[in-house]
């Protein structure tokens, strides 16, 4: 039985070259449909989520050599809905760039669910009146602005950075609505020293 390619008649060389073609062409779709719908990497490139996630130096309040390059798994909420305590990264609101001087897309902790209502008191986050548990957060990170109180709407997360002092966060442009949501962190794969996973 011959193959699709020697029935159009073409020479050796010519059918080894449409095979690397073909062969390329589907290598590099593969790995852009995975990037689109399945895993997708980000750069940290502020501070708002040190110490968790690092920054590179000499940036203001970075930690590291290298920004840390993370993995986000793009699928994970089309099977189950987000959970508090989770990285997550999303598309953020017109007001980001309004309030932060930056825009496109974010990484940050989701802290507060639809219908929360979310108080920060004294660099300690409430949810629904009850002290959340953060061991993520260094002492000397937390806010220590006055109480603020939010209530997160409907179909909408209230995102904070683990480095309160210098996260622009929900605290300043508000929530973020399902829809904008891109995926949750799962692991750190640069620098190798910080290779994990989440």
């Amino acid at each position: 039985m011959r193959k699709p390619l020697e029935r159009l008649g073409l020479s050796h060389n010519q059918r080894v070259t449409i095979d690397w073609i073909l062969t390329i062409v589907g290598a590099v779709a593969i790995v852009l449909a995975i990037k689109a719908w399945v895993v997708n990497p980000y750069r940290i490139p502020s501070s708002s989520m040190e110490p968790t996630l690092h920054c590179a130096k000499p940036g203001a309040f970075c930690e590291a050599r290298w920004s840390d390059r993370v993995l986000a798994n793009r699928f994970i909420y089309r099977f189950r809905d987000p959970r508090r305590g989770e990285i997550v990264v999303f598309k953020t609101p017109p007001k980001a760039r309004l309030r932060c001087g930056a825009g496109g897309t974010f990484v940050k902790r989701l802290i507060g669910l639809p219908g929360d209502t979310v108080r920060e008191t004294d660099g300690r986050v409430y949810i629904n009146g009850k002290l959340l548990s953060e061991p993520y957060i260094r002492p000397e990170r937390r806010d220590r602005n006055p109480t603020q109180v939010f209530h997160v709407p409907k179909g909408e997360y209230f995102m904070m950075g683990d480095n309160r002092q210098q996260s622009c966060d929900s605290r300043s442009w508000g929530t973020v609505p399902r829809k904008n949501l891109i995926g949750e962190v799962f692991a750190v794969y640069w620098p190798p020293s910080r290779i994990s996973f989440r």
